[in-house]
């Protein structure tokens, strides 16, 4: 299994009004576009706002399905990654993805 990458799709509606983006997806983005080949290392899949958020809640259950999320292959060993009480699967949601990123495939890091 490789590493799967879960994003909302940018410019959704809720009920406080919209178009609106996930900030800490736009920084997953932005990560994206400036490191291409990551798109051929991860699954990526994009998905609209509205919950329930299924294919997320089949890998890590009903209370972790805030994005960006990313699933763990478990064939890299990362200790700061949550582990879903309903699946057993690790995972990484937010900033908190980055310094995996970094680790696993070599990609740069904030500036401090």
């Amino acid at each position: 299994m490789t590493d799967r990458l879960f994003l909302i799709d940018p410019s959704w509606h809720d009920d406080l009004g919209g178009p609106w983006f996930c900030p800490a997806g736009a920084f997953i983005e932005g990560v994206l576009a400036f490191y291409p080949a990551l798109g051929d290392q991860l699954e990526i899949t994009r998905l609209g706002f509205s919950r329930p958020r299924l294919p997320v809640i089949d890998l890590v259950g009903e209370d972790n399905q805030s994005c960006p999320l990313l699933v763990l292959d478990e064939t890299f060993d990362w200790p700061e990654a949550r582990t879903s009480e309903a699946t057993g699967r690790r995972f990484l949601q937010d900033h908190a993805i980055v310094p995996y990123l970094a680790a696993r495939y070599g990609i740069g890091l904030p500036h401090p």
